[in-house]
């Protein structure tokens, strides 16, 4: 384990395995980098280096008073990509709010060095409903979350994991174990870092983003996710990013880290190493190929 200091003085915790071409992963809220060891160490094992590291309020890194926006999360992207020397060819792969930082870095630092982006179960690029975003989520909803989290913060996610992993009557993808460790790990995290950091992925509109993702980009999404719901997301970044290749999950909820463990690895391995993207959009541009080869095109 590894603490950077960033440009404001935070100190983020930066774990790193494995050696070549840098790989970068961002966590979701409210987890820390831990939550992509098992895909560090698939990473590691076909010839990458992983870097995960814990935003700031989250996990082992400060909880500072200030900088839960997306600006200043993406310049301690920055900062952790200058200090870890991912500074070529380098890979980002964002899961749920993680996916905010990649777009913004896109725009906000013109994508520097970064040559391909994976976005899983992302909010991008825009969670809220509004008149101009019908698909989104109602206000509602998240004014619900904030009052939870400010009148019993331990409770809440005790529900809160439940629809993050798909947890029901007759649904159980994941162990106890998974979800004792995922409660375990939010209450590592500052209550205000936690509060704020939510309102920062609920409300940031990353549309203005999207014209700046100019690299080859895979978006991940489970068609179940009640937390971040594919048809405002996913789908949306996959229509409008000329270079995005969408792949869905059929059936399954939020965490596909945890649920669809070897199957994301080996997607993201495979995207990296310029493998064939087999998923809704790789059909569609199959079909179409087939069209024009029969001539109706």
């Amino acid at each position: 384990m590894t603490m950077i200091q960033t440009r404001d003085g935070t100190n983020l915790r930066v774990k790193t395995l494995g050696a070549g071409r840098p790989v970068v992963l961002i966590h979701g809220w409210p987890l820390s980098a831990d939550s992509w060891d098992p895909v560090m160490i698939a990473l590691a094992e076909a010839g990458y280096r992983a870097i995960a590291y814990d935003r700031r309020g989250f996990g082992r890194s400060d909880h500072a008073d200030k900088g839960y926006d997306y600006d200043t999360f993406t310049d301690d992207l920055a900062d952790v990509m200058a200090a870890t020397g991912a500074t070529d060819d380098v890979a980002l792969v964002g899961f749920s709010m993680g996916g905010g930082e990649i777009a913004r870095y896109m725009s906000r630092h013109g994508g520097r060095g970064v040559s391909q982006a994976v976005l899983v179960s992302s909010v991008v690029p825009f969670m809220a409903r509004t008149d101009d975003n019908p698909k989104g989520v109602p206000d509602k909803v998240f004014a619900d979350m904030t009052e939870g989290m400010k009148t019993d913060f331990r409770k809440f996610f005790t529900s809160f994991f439940k629809q993050f992993y798909g947890v029901g009557l007759l649904s159980h993808p994941v162990s106890d174990e998974e979800l004792h460790w995922a409660w375990q790990t939010t209450m590592q995290a500052s209550q205000y870092a936690t509060i704020q950091s939510a309102g920062a992925f609920a409300y940031t509109d990353f549309r203005p983003d999207l014209p700046h993702f100019q690299v080859p980009t895979l978006v991940i999404h489970g068609t179940a996710d009640a937390t971040v719901p594919i048809e405002a997301t996913g789908r949306e970044v996959a229509a409008q990013v000329p270079s995005a290749d969408l792949i869905e999950y059929e059936g399954e909820p939020h965490g596909v880290f945890a649920t669809q463990t070897q199957r994301l690895s080996d997607d993201i391995v495979n995207f990296l190493g310029g493998g064939k993207i087999e998923g809704r959009q790789g059909m569609i541009d199959a079909m179409t190929a087939d069209t024009i080869a029969m001539g109706v095109l």
